[in-house]
This record gives structure tokens, C-alpha cells and sequence, in this order.
């Protein structure tokens, strides 16, 4: 077999893994206790952002066509960022109008779609949402939650 079938093997059994647990995450509507965010606990600005959390978002797309939200930020100070990259705090991400909530894909062989280990400062990293069914839009207004981090009125690019 020569090497280039070999990876485009491995790129399409990941696409298609990718794929399917895209369509079929955990999604929980309007009604569920954790789905309210407090007020006065989320940063409403980036250089709230900055200065908490010590992160910088970067972006929040539509992606692998409008079936994932990928979260993007860089890392500016990993002591205030620890609690992001902490494997215990699950995150997700809640449409502002709806409720609605999406969470990470776990892949079996892949694992979580987010970064958490070797993080290191003035590094780009990603958080990889479901978004089954397509139902948030392009100009939706969202909150992405990690643990205590809250970032809210992010708007879908």
C-alpha cells in the first residue's frame, strides 16, 4: 500500500468519525436548571476576557458544513487559563435566543474535539461544538461556558 493511500485512509475514517459524532451529540433545550448563566459572572468584553481568564478570542465559525462551532482563542497567561484546559470542565455552548445547548463530540478513537494538554503560552487553541441539526446560524448571538470561564454574546461568524 503506498503512503499516500495509507493517509488519505486515515484522513476519511477520521472525517467520517468527525462527521458522525457531529450529528449526534447531547443537546438539551430550554428547562434544564444548568442551561441559566448567572448574571454579573461572565465577561462581557474581550479585555475582560484578557485580563480573567487570560485568553484572547480569536473567532467562533460555522464549520465542516455548519455541523460544528469552532471556538478559537490564543493563550496569553497560562496560570488564569488553567480552569479552560482542565479535562474535568466540560464545556459547552449556549444559543442566547433559544437556550439551546451544544456540547463537545467525544470521537472513540479521537477523543474530546478540544485542546487540554500541552498548553503553552502565544499558541492558538480550539474548542469543537456539535451543532446538530444545524440550528445555530450564522449571526446567532452564543455563550460558550468552560467550567467557571463564561464568555457571552460571541456571535457566530
Amino acid at each position: 500500500m503506498k503512503l499516500e493511500d495509507f493517509i488519505f485512509r486515515k484522513i476519511a475514517v477520521f472525517l467520517i468519525i468527525l462527521f458522525t459524532v457531529a450529528m449526534f451529540p447531547m443537546i438539551a433545550f430550554p428547562g434544564n436548571s444548568d442551561t441559566q448563566i448567572e448574571e454579573g459572572s461572565a465577561c462581557k468584553d474581550s479585555s475582560c476576557i484578557e485580563e480573567k481568564w487570560g485568553i484572547k478570542i480569536l473567532s467562533l465559525r460555522l464549520s465542516a458544513g455548519g455541523n460544528i462551532l469552532d471556538f478559537r482563542y490564543r493563550l496569553i497567561d497560562l496560570k488564569k487559563a488553567a480552569p479552560i484546559f482542565d479535562i474535568r470542565n466540560k464545556p459547552y455552548l449556549i444559543d442566547q435566543a433559544s437556550g439551546v445547548k451544544c456540547y463537545v463530540p467525544k470521537a472513540p478513537k479521537v477523543g474530546s474535539l478540544r485542546t487540554t494538554k500541552n498548553a503553552m503560552p502565544n499558541r492558538n487553541y480550539f474548542i469543537l461544538f456539535g451543532n446538530p441539526g444545524k440550528f445555530i446560524k450564522k449571526g446567532n448571538k452564543v455563550t460558550v461556558v468552560v467550567g467557571d470561564f463564561k464568555a457571552e454574546n460571541l456571535t457566530v461568524e
